[in-house]
């Protein structure tokens, strides 16, 4: 797991990283940002992993489909800000996604998916930005029943803040509750930030980070360019001042109950519960996809 660049924040600023991503190659084209796991952070709250991809145009002659892979142990989050993928899986969901709705599929005990682009956009250049995040689930939900929920944008919260507005993605923030069911207390919620008016992320009991998608922020009398994750440290109240219109995602919750160990596409608190998924998919007896038959080799 590379390291990611960090910057030291000073001292009292109450913040504890400010990570850069590291570049992930997905074929076709299409090269993410990697912001978790990293070796100064492996986790934020539930939250094991995050992907921001792009902003990028997405032209014709490039194949960005992912295509089936397998999951156990966790819970799929995709969200975007422009553009649209469409999702199938093995228990029969096929959905678009575009900018403001939200896709929670949690994996649980075993669960296929691909992500593509929709038939529509195959022929033409369209811009593609957005994020997709991994949820750890709590013990007793790790070989829970795999499970599908979209939320459309016009369902999610939204509410105005000092110079901009939050839509809130998932769990609960100024007494307002999203739609989607987490397996555990989780939030998610989208920051579309204005110039120069200071926003405070405010100090919380459960572990809190600010991933800066776009724009540029000062915080702690530093100028921090997207896209970069900021950790505030446990308890500390941080102010992000905008320097030009700004969106990030502020993310967090509370901590799994136990380690978690990852390997590809599995989540899980027992190592021998991967090896286990790992000979499914080698042998192919994971459910399949309506419809599919392309999948993502096992990776040696």
């Amino acid at each position: 797991m590379p390291s990611s660049y960090d910057t030291a924040a000073p001292a009292g600023s109450g913040i504890e990283h400010i990570l850069g991503p590291h570049l992930r190659d997905l074929g076709g084209g299409l090269t993410v940002q990697r912001m978790l796991p990293v070796i100064e952070r492996r986790t934020v709250g539930p939250f094991v992993f995050l992907d921001q991809m792009g902003p990028i145009e997405v032209r014709p002659e490039m194949d960005i489909d992912v295509r089936p892979h397998p999951h156990i142990g966790l819970a799929t989050v995709t969200y975007l800000f422009a553009g649209e993928v469409l999702h199938r899986d093995s228990i029969g969901s096929v959905r678009a996604i575009r900018p403001g709705a939200v896709n929670w599929m949690t994996a649980g005990r075993g669960i296929v998916h691909s992500e593509r682009r929709p038939a529509e956009l195959r022929d033409r250049a369209y811009p593609l930005f957005g994020m997709q995040f991994w949820v750890g689930l709590p013990l007793a939900a790790e070989e829970s029943e795999p499970s599908f929920v979209h939320a459309d944008a016009a369902d999610l919260p939204e509410f105005d803040l000092p110079g901009g507005r939050l839509r809130l993605v998932l769990g609960e923030l100024e007494g307002r509750r999203s739609p989607v069911p987490t397996a555990s207390r989780t939030l998610l919620a989208e920051l579309m930030l204005a110039d120069g008016v200071p926003v405070a992320i405010p100090a919380a009991d459960t572990d809190r980070a600010v991933q800066l998608a776009s724009g540029t922020v000062e915080v702690a009398g530093m100028q921090i360019q997207a896209p970069r994750l900021i950790v505030p440290r446990a308890g500390a109240q941080v102010t992000l001042t905008p320097r030009g219109p700004v969106r990030a995602v502020l993310f967090g919750g509370e901590p799994l109950d136990g380690e978690r160990h990852l390997y590809w596409n599995f989540v899980s608190s027992s190592r021998e519960r991967i090896e286990r998924a790992k000979t499914a998919w080698r042998e192919q007896s994971f459910p399949r996809i309506p419809g599919e038959t392309e999948f993502i080799p096992l990776p040696p």
